[in-house]
């Protein structure tokens, strides 16, 4: 059996295909779903979710929202995503480094609250490529 994935961001469905295996970035850690998963509804942070088609890891950024899994469906409703083909490790890791010195610099706490929200987000495109490298 396998698990029906649709990946709903506001602005366009960034995923919906089939697949045996999916692993989100919860809010409480990292979350595997398998079929016949019990039904579950569940905050997602910022992260790298991953989709295993025919034993090949498939990365997507997602940048936070919910899921539903019932009946082997599972239902993605994100604020954005980013699927990911190939991405650049060394660069990532400079995007990086770059966030973390905005987090550093930042004096508001609106500059905070930004600042992180790159830092995140770059730290899942670090994550997503060696996702791809692997």
């Amino acid at each position: 059996m396998t698990l029906q994935i649709r990946i709903i961001a506001p602005d366009k469905i960034v995923w919906d295909a089939k697949a045996e295996e999916i692993i989100l970035p919860s809010s409480t850690g990292q979350l595997g779903i398998l079929t016949d998963h019990i039904p579950l509804l569940t905050a997602l942070d910022i992260g790298v979710t991953r989709v295993r088609i025919n034993k090949e890891w498939k990365p997507i950024i997602l940048l936070g929202g919910f899921a539903e899994i019932n009946n082997n469906i599972v239902t993605i409703l994100v604020n954005g995503a980013e699927t990911i083909s190939e991405i650049n490790l060394d660069e990532a890791k400079t995007n990086l480094e770059e966030a973390t010195n905005l987090v550093a610099q930042a004096k508001t706490n609106k500059e905070k609250i930004e600042a992180i929200q790159v830092l995140r987000k770059a730290k899942a495109k670090v994550q997503a490529a060696n996702v791809l490298n692997n």
